[in-house]
Parts: C-alpha cells; sequence; structure tokens
C-alpha cells in the first residue's frame, strides 16, 4: 500500500511557507533542500521541513494540500505549531525512516 504526504517547508521560523504533496516524502525534500528543482524553494531557500501527515490516497492528499494552500497564513503556522512548537527541521528524523 502506498502513503503519499501533505508537506509545509519553511525557510525560518515564522518565515516563508511551502505547501506541498508526495508519495516520497524523503526524495522529495532533498530535492528541495539540494535546489535540484527550480522553482519556489529554490527561489526563497525554503528547505526546512516543519510538518508533514500521512494519507492513504493520493487523492484525499491533493486534496489536503489544495485546502491548506486556501487557509489564512494564521492558519497554516498553527497547524505547524500544534505539531511541532520548535519549528525543528523534521528532515534529520525522517531519515530514520527510509520508506517515508
Amino acid at each position: 500500500m502506498k502513503t503519499f504526504y501533505v508537506y509545509i517547508l519553511c525557510n525560518k521560523h515564522n518565515g516563508t511557507l511551502y505547501t506541498g504533496v508526495t508519495s516520497n516524502l524523503l526524495k522529495r525534500v532533498y530535492e528541495h533542500k539540494s535546489d535540484s528543482v527550480d522553482g519556489f524553494t529554490k527561489k526563497y531557500t525554503v528547505h526546512n521541513l516543519v510538518y508533514y501527515e500521512m494519507h492513504e490516497s493520493a487523492e484525499s492528499a491533493i486534496l489536503r494540500e489544495k485546502r491548506i494552500k486556501k487557509w489564512k497564513r494564521a492558519w497554516k503556522l498553527k497547524l505547524i505549531e500544534k505539531e511541532n512548537p520548535q519549528w525543528k527541521d523534521l528532515y534529520e528524523s525522517i531519515c530514520r525512516y527510509p520508506s517515508l
């Protein structure tokens, strides 16, 4: 069974946010961190994984990503701070679980 992820990256605590969706969280965050793909995260150095959630289907993950992208910034900040109040970069912790 494949798992899908909705994730939020930032460039610093309370800084610029980016919301994305992927089926391989470890690989996708690495791509953002290494600037291997041109785009928003490269332009604004948005490299820190501060939030992610798992979904059982691509459809539910994509729907959730679209909803979060429409949210007010304050709602996104509350979502992050509920799970990660210190705004720690979670990348190292997911590296321990290569299946993510």
